[in-house]
């Protein structure tokens, strides 16, 4: 386990331009460096590195970080891991905490299940290229399909021999034990459990073998044509896609994933440059597969096969990718092709013009299939009604959600009241669902909870031993929450990949997100974002010298009247954030605390706000003596915090007048005169504060003290 002084010390070593530099070419741009993006496709750069700040920007897809965050997102590993990465990087040797017993032997009996699956896996490879029945058997298969050697090596494709021990009596003789090889699926009762069959491997992430796939070649109507691993320590199905190790960099960068059925289709594929590809191994989508998806991108495109049969019964399982806010496309191939078939057929430049020209909405897609099917009939078309309005009730953006009403209900040839009212009846159901799931999985907790011992009673003979001290827990993600001052990593139970969790100080779960860029338009959304920013990038600044007071205590004291009339629940956060940080510091929180903020939204956050997208260029003075009339914002903090909060307490006090005023003329109206009273004095004394906000006095405060 590392320890936190080591990793801190990491932290505080890495250079975002060395570090990046190992993988972009960078060229200067006044007092930042630019190059081509490594997460998406582009010719003008738009990527952005901040030596000064020690972070990175990309203003084409907006990732964002620290140097830590960079090798996280490129190269998809773990935490410990990008610290380790770099403390080899810069010569520096990690300090790490001892495992207890325990500790050890969970960490030795998962490392060792990698090590057995590593040694099968270089076994079945030996079998395909060394061994006449390999070569005659499984390699002329495989070179039928035209895969070349090394995509063949890349995908860890092998051959198990027909024979019902060889692999466990070579396994045993170099040293792996029985129950390993059982644990693994290996092995059962001394006998293969895989013969006869060209293997593919399967892999986590970090490239380590997982499980295997066995492929039978013999026409055999008692063997199943595939047999899989069983479910184990290291190997959980529902949340591994195959393919995705290899495709995860080409994924991130096309910002797209191509969804398969088969192994073979996605070896095919990616042999002829269609590397983001990936296959469910013939199930149906499940929740832990979609947030694989998710951590790479939030496009998938479904390739069919031109059975409609086919397609109809996977388009049940495809729902769960509009749960999490994926946008989902879809190519039907022709008929009777599969992916590697067709490719085989047509060549690949043939193959990828197909993909773009026939590519289309899932939703869309989904409504002429299943209108086609059912004709003219007034049921059919009414069943329709409702199928689509269950998955559009899936959709939790309104804006998208409005325009597939718009889309369809054109399509369908109904009013868009009538799509509208279907949905509001699948949204109630569905939650109604989710509710009684929930309260399922609680009492099902609960029963499977266990439970404390008695108390020892006065004739127990026994001492009470007062309260005892909760069992220690990990916290969210995998990350340590009893122990802290260590790392763990993926050996101990960790993730890969996954970030530390996510919180702001006191705040109640769930987490709250920044609003999307199409709802900063909303109220006064696009107002609080800038409020987070000047608190972000300005707050430690100097704003008067008499009173020796910052930005941060100035904007602080002028919104607190106004904090619960915020539309955004995240900016609030970050704006309270700033408020207890002050509180317990006694001073205000710089931008170096959000850029290492534990949520990594508000990391995020301060990134877009201390890189400039646009820079002043030294041309206008040294070539064209063209002198700035005024500061720069990020140089001219007082007057951008006074314009801004003059402007911000103007529109939330209005809204309160407002709001106070619609409430005044409800009780006029009502007659109740004796109620009006308190809302009079409030509404004098919005009036007053407006005015005050008008006026030249607005900015000499003397903050309190907790300020």
């Amino acid at each position: 386990m590392i320890l936190e002084e080591s990793v801190r010390e990491v932290i505080d070593t890495a250079r975002i331009e060395d570090v990046v530099g190992d993988f972009v070419s960078l060229k200067r741009r006044g007092q930042n460096l630019t190059g081509l993006c490594p997460f998406h496709n582009e010719n003008t750069p738009s990527f952005n590195v901040n030596p000064a700040r020690n972070i990175y920007k990309c203003f084409g897809c907006g990732v964002g970080g620290d140097p830590v965050k960079f090798l996280i997102e490129l190269e998809q590993i773990s935490f410990p891991d990008a610290i380790k990465w770099l403390a080899r990087r810069y010569n520096i040797k990690l300090k790490e905490k001892e495992l207890t017993d325990e500790q050890q032997v969970v960490f030795k009996e998962k490392e060792s299940l990698y090590l057995v699956n590593e040694f099968a896996r270089q076994w079945y490879e030996q079998q395909l290229y060394e061994t006449d029945e390999g070569k005659s058997v499984g390699l002329s298969y495989f070179k039928g399909r035209g895969f070349r050697e090394e995509v063949m090596r890349k995908f860890g494709l092998g051959y198990a021999p027909n024979s019902r021990d060889a692999f466990t009596r070579k396994a045993l003789a170099t040293g792996y034990k029985k129950d390993q090889l059982q644990k693994l699926g290996l092995s059962r009762n001394g006998r293969d459990f895989f013969y006869d069959r060209v293997m593919f491997t399967i892999h986590n992430l970090t490239g380590k073998p997982i499980a295997f796939a066995g492929r039978i070649l013999k026409k055999d109507a008692k063997a199943p044509k595939y047999v899989n691993s069983p479910e184990t320590e290291i190997y959980h199905k529902s949340n591994v896609l195959y393919g995705m190790f290899q495709a995860k960099q080409s994924i991130r960068k096309l910002d797209n994933v191509y969804l398969v059925e088969g192994y073979t289709d996605v070896i095919s594929l990616a042999q002829h440059g269609v590397e983001n590809v990936v296959a469910s191994s013939g199930t149906s989508l499940t929740p832990g597969q979609v947030s694989l998806i998710k951590r790479f991108t939030d496009n998938v495109t479904l390739l069919y096969d031109g059975d409609k049969a086919g397609i109809k019964a996977a388009l049940r399982g495809v729902d769960i990718l509009l749960d999490q806010d994926m946008t989902v496309r879809c190519v039907r191939l022709p008929e009777g092709e599969d992916p590697d078939s067709y490719l085989q057929s047509v060549g690949t430049t043939a193959f990828v013009d197909y993909l773009t020209k026939q590519r289309q909405d899932f939703m869309i897609f989904k409504a002429k299939l299943l209108l086609d099917e059912s004709g003219n009939d007034l049921g059919g078309k009414t069943a329709v009604i409702q199928n689509l309005a269950e998955s559009l009730a899936r959709i939790n953006q309104p804006l998208k959600r409005a325009e597939y009403i718009k889309q369809l209900a054109e399509l369908i040839g109904v009013q868009e009241n009538l799509l509208v009212g279907q949905i509001n009846k699948a949204v109630g159901s569905r939650q109604k669902q989710l509710q009684q799931d929930a309260q399922r999985n609680e009492w099902k907790a609960r029963r499977e909870r266990p439970q404390p011992p008695p108390a020892p009673g006065p004739d127990s003979g026994g001492a009470d031993p007062g309260p005892q001290a909760p069992p220690a827990t990990h916290g969210d993600e995998g990350w340590p929450g009893a122990e802290p001052g260590w790392y763990g990593d993926e050996q101990a139970g960790m993730d890969p990949g996954a970030p530390p969790p996510d919180f702001f100080p006191g705040a109640p779960p769930p987490p709250v997100e920044e609003p999307l860029e199409e709802e900063l338009a909303i109220g006064h959304t696009y107002q609080e974002r800038y409020l987070a920013i000047l608190l972000m990038r300005d707050g430690a600044k100097l704003y008067d010298e008499a009173t020796n007071s910052t930005i941060a205590q100035f904007l602080l004291v002028n919104v607190q009247d106004v904090l619960d009339d915020f539309d955004s629940p995240f900016y609030r956060l970050v704006v309270e954030d700033a408020r207890n940080y002050f509180q317990e510091k006694g001073k205000p929180a710089d931008l170096d605390y959000y850029l290492a903020h534990a949520d990594q939204k508000v990391r995020k956050l301060a990134v877009d706000s201390s890189i400039s997208r646009y820079t002043m260029s030294p041309n206008w003075v040294s070539k064209y003596g063209k002198y700035l009339s005024q500061k720069l914002p990020e140089e001219n903090q007082r007057a951008a915090a006074d314009s801004f909060i003059r402007i911000f307490r103007q529109e939330k006090l209005q809204r309160k007048i407002d709001q106070n005023m619609r409430k005044i003329r409800e009780l006029q109206s009502a007659g109740q005169h004796e109620e009006l009273i308190p809302y009079l004095k409030l509404q004098s004394e919005l009036i007053k504060l407006k005015n005050q906000t008008l006026g030249e006095n607005m900015q000499k405060f003397t903050p309190p003290k907790y300020y």
